[in-house]
């Protein structure tokens, strides 16, 4: 019943941005402990970005400063929007959600119920 689809991936080059869409059915995104995670072959899946139901978001070392996460609740849609791309930012990244409210540091760090099929990110040098 629940549905996470995620949009906007594509090809660009290094230095570029792109702006990744999550958009919910069967599932509120306004107060939800969401996240975006990226998976790439060989290596171990890395959470990217956290919004917890507080409203309160965490990002990976990796991308701080460069990555933002947002909600826009009437379109009922998580958002990330990637600046200062790196060849090293490719991946396949996904949209996901967890079933009950977790606030801060909790959302941060729960396993998530609900995922999206992902959409693909390649940066070129």
């Amino acid at each position: 019943q629940v549905k996470l689809v995620e949009s906007g991936g594509g090809s660009v080059q290094a230095g570029g941005s792109l702006r990744l869409s999550c958009t919910a059915s069967g599932y509120i995104v306004s107060n939800a402990c969401m996240g975006w995670f990226r998976e790439v072959p060989g290596k171990e899946r890395e959470r990217v970005a956290s919004f917890a139901s507080d409203g309160r978001t965490s990002y990976a070392d990796s991308v701080q400063g460069r990555f933002t996460v947002s909600k826009d609740t009437a379109a009922n849609t998580l958002y990330l929007q990637m600046n200062s791309l790196k060849p090293e930012d490719s991946a396949r990244y996904y949209c996901a959600g967890h079933r009950y409210l977790r606030y801060g540091s909790e959302c941060r760090s729960s396993r998530m119920d609900f995922w999206g099929k992902g959409t693909l990110v390649t940066i070129s040098a």
